[in-house]
């Protein structure tokens, strides 16, 4: 049990078996969202602590563009549910973004 993750299900017999998440593939989604006021070094602790928790792979900024792209486990997250994470670490998100 190195380094894997593992949790607790019911098998066919009553009885627990341990599974690993290797044996469940996640999907990952990404999503890019327009944003006003530069984020600062209170928001970028807050997106730390949001992609440790909330199951969020990568969050980049462009600020050419003024956008946000964030890389999700889609089993665990929706669009709309990282948009409200964003929102609730201070950044001024202003719409979605369609990817090319």
């Amino acid at each position: 049990m190195d380094d894997a993750l593992y949790w607790i299900q019911p098998g066919n017999r009553a009885a627990a078996c341990i599974v690993a998440a290797e044996d469940y593939p996640m999907t990952y989604l990404e999503v890019v969202f327009r944003y006003g006021a530069t984020p600062g070094e209170t928001e970028l602790r807050a997106i730390d602590g949001m992609r440790e928790v909330y199951g969020v792979l990568r969050v980049d900024f462009n600020s050419q563009e003024r956008s946000v792209r964030v890389r999700f486990d889609a089993s665990r997250l929706k669009a709309d549910a990282v948009s409200r994470l964003l929102r609730q670490a201070g950044v001024d998100v202003r719409e979605r973004l369609a990817l090319a």
